[in-house]
């Protein structure tokens, strides 16, 4: 059983392909020692320091449209669109109060300090403040306020987070980057009872995107007309990350890096959580096949 240290990175409701990722590396016999993640990274790395992935699997996919609207929490105090405290009371009562320094594998979230500008590695203190901190996405949740410094999402400043596991005593490092290129060329059978979900759970998606356009009016460009300021927003995160993720990478490589593809659904298509997963388990298991 080879060991590893695993990377997680940042890519909105890509995230979830975290978990089939996971999933299919357990399945060929490797053993995570250590843990790295950006916002929904450093969420789905949490949950598996504590052994809580299955556990978010099974809520994330029995989700409904009611269950989804009373998790969210509208915020109006102009800084975020949502307030997150829900959702993470929620997180928090699967995760427990623990502290990093506990946990049995080395973990690190990494968020953005806003006023200083700088990457924050969050190795120490709360589990759930570190992961609340390092997923806040700028403008749609509250940035987290840690010792008197106000943390967004790791994202905005590294994508994916590979500095932290360099030390690590891991026989490999594995990356996993959430905004590959390429188009998906992976046919997922969605089951009957998921679809109908999804179907209804895109509303919501819907509701939030004009939510969202009434914090950002609309400007008036035909190339952009179908656009709402939701998606707008989504797509420039993900080429802020790309940009940043070139970067990153030229002085860190990991042994084996699993990319997923951008366009495999938009920044904020949390719906889409079991295709994610499937296209997640199926990447990996190509690449791991291939080596």
């Amino acid at each position: 059983m080879k060991s590893i240290s695993l990377v997680l990175g940042s890519g909105g409701a890509r995230g979830y392909a975290h978990i089939g990722v996971i999933e299919e590396l357990e399945k060929h016999g490797y053993e995570i020692n250590s843990i790295s993640g950006s916002s929904m990274g450093a969420l789905i790395g949490a949950l598996q320091a504590r052994g809580k992935l299955q556990e978010y699997k099974d809520w994330i996919l029995g989700l409904d449209l009611l269950d989804v609207a009373k998790l969210v929490d509208f915020s109006f105090s102009g800084v975020g669109i949502i307030q997150g405290d829900k959702v993470f009371s929620v997180i928090e009562e699967m995760i427990g109060e623990v502290l990093i320094e506990d946990l049995d594998i080395s973990y690190t979230a990494v968020a953005t300090d806003i006023i200083k500008q700088k990457e924050v590695w969050l190795q120490k203190g709360n589990l759930v403040d570190a992961v609340r901190a390092s997923i806040a996405i700028p403008s749609i949740f509250t940035p987290k306020n840690i010792g008197g410094r106000y943390m967004v999402d790791g994202g905005v400043l590294n994508p994916l987070p590979i500095a932290p596991t360099v030390a690590d005593e891991s026989d490999i490092t594995v990356a996993v980057n959430l905004g590959g290129v390429g188009g998906v060329s992976h046919k997922i059978k969605v089951p009957k009872k998921q679809k109908e979900k999804q179907s209804k759970m895109r509303e919501l998606y819907i509701e939030m995107r004009k939510k969202t356009d009434e914090f950002f009016p609309k400007e008036e460009k035909s190339e952009i007309e179908n656009m709402g300021m939701f998606d707008i927003l989504g797509r420039s995160i993900d080429i802020m990350q790309n940009a940043v993720l070139e970067c990153k990478m030229a002085g860190y490589s990991p042994d084996i890096i699993i990319n997923i593809p951008n366009d495999a659904c938009g920044f904020y298509e949390f719906h889409k959580g079991y295709e994610m997963i499937e296209l997640g388990r199926m990447i990996t298991r190509e690449v791991l096949t291939h080596r």
